[in-house]
């Protein structure tokens, strides 16, 4: 039964400060999937993937899936490849409304480029790694997503709102 609220979505699309609003406003708590995965490790992401590699990393990513899609009224705010495996996007789209938020390129990079606790997935430049892997990931997120919102030119409250008015797991929840 969808009974969470689910963010998806490439990084530095808003996912983590949606969440806090959301949950300011629900009530409800948030589960950061990557927070999780760094208590269980012991290590932060870039430490995860530089001993260990990506396969490791969504090994990770995927057994906090299993645990966070068996909670109820929690706001899931999950890492930006968590689509890549499809048994992910089962779980997620089970337990609750998967609303994907998406920003251009050049928002994106702004947001994200000096952040060093977001590790190159490619190593190539920001922005070429941005475009190579909103084509790739395009489809998968559009494929899980219940709701689509642009986070570019609005500002967070105004998407807290959106998400509000249209999630089901909200309803009773003030716009």
């Amino acid at each position: 039964m969808k009974s969470n609220l689910v963010l998806i979505g490439y990084r530095g699309t808003g996912k983590s400060t949606i969440a806090a609003l959301l949950s300011k406003r629900s009530r409800w708590p948030v589960v950061s999937l990557d927070r999780l995965i760094v208590e269980t490790a012991g290590l932060d992401i870039p430490e995860i993937v530089a001993r260990f590699g990506w396969p490791r990393f969504r090994e990770l990513e995927r057994a906090e899936v299993e645990r966070s899609a068996r909670r109820e009224r929690h706001i899931l705010d999950c890492g930006g490849g968590v689509v890549e495996d499809p048994r992910n996007v089962t779980s997620l789209s089970a337990c609750g409304f998967c609303v994907l938020l998406t920003a251009g390129v050049a928002s994106i990079a702004a947001r994200i480029g000096g952040d060093s606790n977001r590790p190159s997935l490619s190593g190539q430049s920001i922005v070429l790694e941005i475009e190579e892997k909103l084509k790739q990931r395009g489809p998968l997120y559009h494929a899980a997503a219940d709701l689509v919102l642009a986070t570019d030119h609005a500002t967070p409250e105004e998407i807290v709102n959106a998400i509000l008015r249209a999630a089901p797991v909200f309803s009773g929840v003030d716009a």
